[in-house]
């Protein structure tokens, strides 16, 4: 029986230029053979760090769920609902404020900006372990917030600016990561693609799972933490959100290939 056929690596021929010689001439072109391994690719097709990221979505629903019906009118993990609110205020439609929105993105930018000097430290590592380790990080900054909650819940702008500095961490993270369809903070582009490529469209519907999971996602997020801060207070729904994020961290895969 003929042994089984083995796919060879791809090969490439790159052109090389030798330097001049001692005597001012110059050699013809040669040219060498680079062997350049397949890319690793996820079994199937599967995005192993779906799970986690779902579950990170969801949090984000219950963060400006708080946010919004808890800390006045202010979003710490959708910005754009942020600068709408600033024109709100601006034009002086009451019920919202200018300096909660304002601290909201500062806190929301340092927060993007930790994750683009964490990048320079992980773009070595695994996305498991880069993401892992954001998550953490995040799962610190809502526990603080939760502390600072249950002792004084009347600490608005700390409130805002830890959990906007959360958001802002792991959304910055989350962007650098590339997952399509999957943001974690916002939908709008998800709800777009979710139309614009389906069939009624004349698309093929390209990850209309995802796209519809991470709506369901931050829906239930929304619904879950609307119900805490109505009949509990600050301290108790931003406890589950610390928590949701230690379930996100801890369905991180142990390792998968690099975005």
């Amino acid at each position: 029986m003929p042994a089984a056929s083995v796919q060879p690596a791809r090969r490439t021929r790159s052109p090389v230029r030798a330097t001049q010689t001692e005597h001012g001439s110059w050699p013809k072109e040669t040219t060498v053979t680079i062997n350049h391994p397949p890319a690793q690719r996820a079994p199937g097709g599967r995005e192993p760090l779906l799970p986690a990221l779902m579950t990170a979505t969801a949090v984000s629903g219950l963060i400006d769920a708080i946010s919004y019906l808890g800390l006045g009118h202010v979003f710490t993990a959708n910005m754009t609902g942020n600068v709408v609110i600033i024109g709100f205020a601006a034009a002086g439609v009451p019920g919202f404020s200018v300096l909660g929105s304002l601290v909201s993105l500062a806190a929301f930018l340092v927060g993007a900006v930790a994750a683009g000097r964490l990048e320079t430290v992980m773009r070595h590592r695994t996305s498991s372990r880069w993401l892992r380790l954001t998550l953490v990080l995040e799962m610190v900054l809502l526990a603080t917030a939760t502390a600072v909650a249950f002792a004084a819940s009347h600490a608005v702008y700390a409130l805002i600016a830890l959990t906007a500095l959360a958001m802002g961490l792991r959304n910055g993270t989350v962007r650098k990561l590339a997952v399509p369809d999957v943001t974690t903070t916002v939908l709008t582009l998800t709800l777009t693609g979710l139309a614009s490529d389906s069939t009624l469209a004349g698309g093929a519907n390209p990850r209309a799972g995802r796209r519809l999971v991470s709506v369901l996602a931050m829906l239930t997020g929304a619904f879950g933490g609307a119900l805490l801060v109505q009949h509990t207070g600050l301290g108790w729904p931003l406890l589950a959100g610390t928590f949701g994020t230690a379930a996100a961290a801890l369905a991180v895969p142990r390792s998968s290939s690099s975005s």
